[in-house]
């Protein structure tokens, strides 16, 4: 790694002077919100695989700071590397895949890896890798990331969801690290934030149909008492919607990246904040899923049990067992 002192500027700061504009990023990143946001409650994991210290935990307080980075990926125990860096991303067609990592969730999958109250997922499409939130905990976060056998300097770019704790937490673990990908973000975090985060590298206010990197999108800010965005990738067969929480609503979210992009929908993913819903707005999302032309769907995190039950009761095989570590791979990206 180079030291700092022989660190390249990039707009104007050196990685040396990253460690001033960090030793303040963690107060900046847990008021994103200016205070209006509090921190997303947590919902009970798979019935079929509990997780000790995440099913019925109380609601927790406002954010206020978030863990300093305690590890570094090089002091992680060696795995037997699930995706590897310089993984090919061609199917046996040529077609570029579509690879989509669960790194941070509260629902387990991979043993292997921590769960903890959050959401996070690497998206990989042909050279590209844009990293859709950070999860509530940058040691987690850094050190799922290295069980699965992923570079995080591989990270071209960071998309927040929206301004809640569990979802922007892990950033300043990344940014430790002497990273620069370029962040995301909705017009509507804090000025405070932008400014913090802009000293260590380059922060973007995401417009509608933002382009992120080739064939990778945001909806935009979607409007809403916690406003939020979605990523969207387009593919061959469809359209691949990427949820943090869906605070506005999931049919709100999907019916705007239908409307902006087109076509069906073949995946809808992420949390879709259906965690304390009734049977009657849950029956509500499943016949918008429908209406829309949700092909398949892989809800977690705010999702819930009883909603992802239904789901899987509703979608047969296109549904998806998803939580953190899981790995979608859609030929023909």
């Amino acid at each position: 790694m180079m030291s700092p002192d022989a660190a390249p500027k990039r707009g104007g700061l050196a990685l040396s002077e990253t460690a001033r504009a960090l030793s303040t990023l963690a107060m900046m990143l847990s008021l994103a919100a200016c205070g209006r946001f509090g921190v997303e409650g947590p919902g009970s994991p798979m019935q079929e695989a509990p997780v000790s210290g995440v099913e019925d935990r109380p609601e927790p307080d406002r954010a206020s700071t978030l863990p300093r980075p305690t590890m570094h990926p090089a002091d992680l125990p060696d795995v037997q590397e699930e995706i590897p860096s310089e993984r090919k991303t061609m199917t046996d067609e040529g077609k570029v895949s579509l690879i989509i990592a669960i790194l941070f969730d509260n629902n387990p999958y991979d043993e292997r890896l921590t769960t903890a109250w959050g959401f996070s997922a690497l998206v990989e499409r042909g050279p590209h890798r844009v990293l859709f939130d950070t999860g509530g905990d940058g040691p987690i976060l850094l050190s799922n990331m290295k069980t699965l056998g992923i570079d995080p300097a591989s990270i071209e770019a960071v998309v927040l969801s929206h301004a809640h704790k569990d979802h922007t937490g892990g950033l300043e673990s990344l940014l430790a690290l002497g990273l620069q990908p370029i962040v995301y973000v909705l017009p509507s975090f804090s000025s405070g934030f932008k400014a913090q985060v802009g000293e260590v590298t380059q922060v973007v206010e995401v417009a509608p149909g933002q382009v992120i990197l080739d064939g990778i999108f945001t909806t935009g800010e979607v409007v809403g008492e916690i406003p939020e965005q979605a990523l969207v990738v387009t593919t061959e067969e469809g359209l691949v919607v990427i949820t943090g929480c869906a605070h506005p609503g999931i049919d709100r979210m999907l019916q705007k990246a239908r409307f902006m992009f087109g076509g069906p929908i073949r995946l809808a993913m992420g949390g879709f904040h259906l965690k304390s819903a009734d049977d009657e707005r849950v029956s509500h999302i499943l016949r918008a899923f429908r209406d829309l032309g949700v092909e398949s769907t892989a809800p977690c995190h705010c999702t819930g049990d009883r909603a992802r039950g239904r789901f899987a009761a509703e979608y047969g095989e296109g549904f998806i067992q998803a939580g953190v570590g899981k790995v979608i791979v859609l030929p023909g990206g």
